[in-house]
C-alpha cells in the first residue's frame, strides 16, 4: 500500500501566488517526516493528502481512508464522544496507550493543551486510518507525553506523514523525509538528521556549481568582448572608405581579402563565442539556488532601571478547580527563568499572574502559547498600517528567519509558524526589558528554533520561559521553577 501524489499543484483563493506548483511524492507504509521552512506549503501538502481539500491540479491516488490531526489542539475531534463511549478492547488500548483519563473526554475545553493533543491523536489512532497525518503534534506536549506519543505511533502499521520541527520524533519514528527546496519537493532517505545532512550536502554543490558557472560566464564574456572588437577593425579594415582612388594596391588587397573569406573569420569566431555565452548563462539561469539567510536575530532588548521585573507573594492561585501554591518569588532585571512540568500543572497560570505583577515601567514582550484569531487580525492590521520604515525592520527579522516577507505581508494563508515570528519581530522592535514565552518554538521551524534559542540566550535583560524543548531550556536557564506534586496539593518548587 503506498499514497501517490502526482503533479500537485494549489493556490489559495484570493493568493498572489502557488503554495505548492507541480509538487510529486509517493508515501509508502510506514513514517515519513515532512520538513521544510514556515510557509512552504507543508500543511497545505498535507491538508491535500487527507482529502480535506483539492488540488488545482495533479491527482492523489489511491482514494485510502485518512485522519487528519491539526496544529490547533483546542480543535475538538468529531469522534470524540465515539472513544469516550467504546469500551472494547480496541477502545481501551487506545486509551491506555496515551494514558487518557476517562473524565477528559467530558471536558475538552478545560484541558491543557498537551491533554488536548493527546485526546486528538488518540481519536484518529481509534478510528484505524490507512493514512495518518499529524501536523505538529509534539506541540504542548511536556518530555513524559512526548516518550508516549512516540511510542503510541510506532504502533501504527499503515502511512503516516509527520510534520514537524521536533528534530528527536523525526530521528527516531521516521524512515524518510520529504524535503522543501527551492520550490520543489524531494524525498530523502533517513530520520531529519541524515535527510538535512544530504540536503545541506546537495545545497553547497549546487553553490559551488553555480561559482563555477558564474567564473566561467565571466571569462568568456571577456573574450567575446574582444572578438566584437576584433570582428569591428576587420570591418573597418574591409571598407574601401578613405582609400585613394588611385590606390590601386589597397583596393586589390581588400577585395583579394573579401573573395578568399579572411576578412569573415573575426565575425565567424565573435557570432560563435556569442552564442557560447548565451549557451552558459542559459544553463546558469537554470541552475537557481534558493536564497536563505543564516538564521539570526539581533538580541534587541534593554535591561530594567528597577532591580526586579515580576514579584508573586506567597499563596494559592487557582483557576476552576485546579490550585498551585506559590512560595514568594522574585524576577530580578536580569534573571532568565526556565518554567517546567507536566502538562496541565499550572504553568500558563503562573505565567498569567507573573504578567499581572509587572510595573507599568516595564516594557514586556509576551509571546502565547497559542494565537487567538483576535490577535491575528490585530498583529496583520498593526503591519499593515505600519510606515514603510518600521514595516521594513519587522520584514528584515522575519525574513531572517526564513520565512517570505511578501507572504508575511500579504496575510491571507499565513501559517502558525509564520504568524509567530510576526509577532516576535514585532515586539522585539520595543526593545523590551522582559520576555514571557510560553511554549515558543510551538510551530517554528528548525532554523527558526536555533535563531531564538541564540537571542534568548544573550538577551539583556529577564526572561521566564516555559519550554519542553530540553535543549532550549538547557540553554537558556540560569534559574528554573518546577511545578511539582507534593502533600496532596500542587506546589511551584524554585530550583
Amino acid at each position: 500500500m503506498q499514497l501517490n501524489l502526482s503533479h500537485i499543484t494549489y493556490a489559495y483563493p484570493g493568493g498572489a501566488a502557488h503554495v505548492l506548483q507541480d509538487a510529486s511524492a509517493v508515501f509508502p507504509q510506514g513514517w515519513t517526516g515532512i520538513v521544510g521552512d514556515n510557509g512552504c506549503g507543508k500543511t497545505t501538502l498535507m491538508r491535500i493528502a487527507a482529502g480535506l481539500i483539492q488540488p488545482d491540479a495533479g491527482t492523489v491516488s489511491p482514494q485510502l481512508f485518512a485522519a487528519y490531526c491539526s496544529q490547533d489542539a483546542t480543535d475538538a475531534p468529531a469522534d470524540l464522544f465515539g472513544l469516550a463511549d467504546d469500551w472494547s478492547q480496541e477502545g481501551r488500548r487506545v486509551r491506555e496507550l496515551l494514558r487518557i483519563e476517562d473524565e477528559w473526554f467530558w471536558r475538552y475545553e478545560t484541558l491543557s493543551g498537551g491533554q488536548q493533543r493527546r485526546i486528538q491523536i488518540a481519536c484518529a489512532l481509534w478510528r484505524r486510518p490507512d493514512v495518518l497525518v499529524l501536523d505538529e503534534p509534539t506541540n504542548d506536549l511536556d518530555a513524559q507525553t512526548r516518550t508516549l506519543l512516540m511510542e503510541a505511533l510506532a504502533t501504527f502499521p499503515g502511512i503516516g506523514m509527520l510534520v514537524s520541527h521536533d528534530r528527536d520524533l523525526l530521528d527516531r519514528l521516521a524512515s524518510r523525509c520529504l524535503m522543501f527546496e527551492n520550490g520543489v519537493v524531494r524525498m530523502r532517505p533517513g530520520g531529519y538528521t541524515e535527510a538535512s545532512r544530504q540536503a545541506a550536502n546537495a545545497r553547497n554543490a549546487a553553490l559551488k556549481e553555480r561559482s563555477t558557472a558564474k567564473r566561467e560566464l565571466a571569462r568568456l564574456e571577456v573574450e567575446a568582448k574582444r572578438r566584437r572588437e576584433e570582428a569591428s577593425r576587420q570591418q573597418g579594415k574591409r571598407s574601401r572608405r578613405g582609400l585613394d582612388k588611385k590606390d590601386s594596391d589597397g583596393r586589390g588587397r581588400i577585395g583579394l581579402a573579401i573573395v578568399s573569406g579572411k576578412d569573415g573569420v573575426a565575425a565567424k569566431l565573435s557570432t560563435a563565442m556569442d552564442r557560447r555565452v548565451a549557451r552558459v548563462r542559459a544553463d546558469l539561469d537554470a541552475m537557481p539556488v534558493a536564497k536563505r539567510y543564516d538564521a539570526h536575530l539581533d538580541g534587541g532588548g534593554t535591561v530594567a532601571r528597577s532591580h526586579t521585573v515580576a514579584h508573586l507573594a506567597e499563596g494559592m492561585l487557582s483557576a476552576g478547580d485546579f490550585s498551585i501554591h506559590v512560595p514568594e518569588v522574585w524576577v530580578g532585571a536580569r534573571d532568565h527563568v526556565v518554567l517546567s512540568g507536566n502538562n496541565g500543572t499550572g504553568k500558563s497560570l503562573i505565567l498569567h499572574h507573573v504578567r499581572a505583577s509587572v510595573p507599568e515601567s516595564v516594557q514586556v514582550a509576551f509571546i502565547p502559547q497559542e494565537v487567538s484569531a483576535p490577535e491575528r487580525t490585530r498583529a496583520l492590521a498593526a503591519l499593515a498600517k505600519a510606515d514603510v520604515a518600521l514595516r521594513g525592520c519587522i520584514l528584515s527579522i522575519v525574513a531572517r528567519l526564513n520565512s517570505d516577507p511578501a507572504r508575511v505581508l500579504d496575510g491571507d494563508d499565513l501559517s502558525p509558524g509564520e504568524l509567530r515570528k510576526l509577532l516576535l519581530a514585532e515586539q522585539l522592535l520595543c526593545e523590551p526589558s522582559f520576555l514571557i514565552l510560553d511554549e515558543p518554538t510551538n510551530h517554528l521551524d528548525v532554523g527558526s528554533l536555533e535563531a531564538l534559542q541564540e537571542m534568548l540566550v544573550g538577551f539583556p535583560g529577564a526572561v521566564l520561559l516555559v519550554s519542553h524543548d530540553a535543549a532550549l531550556a538547557d540553554a537558556v536557564a540560569r534559574s528554573r521553577w518546577q511545578t511539582v506534586f507534593e502533600g496532596d496539593v500542587w506546589r511551584l518548587r524554585v530550583l
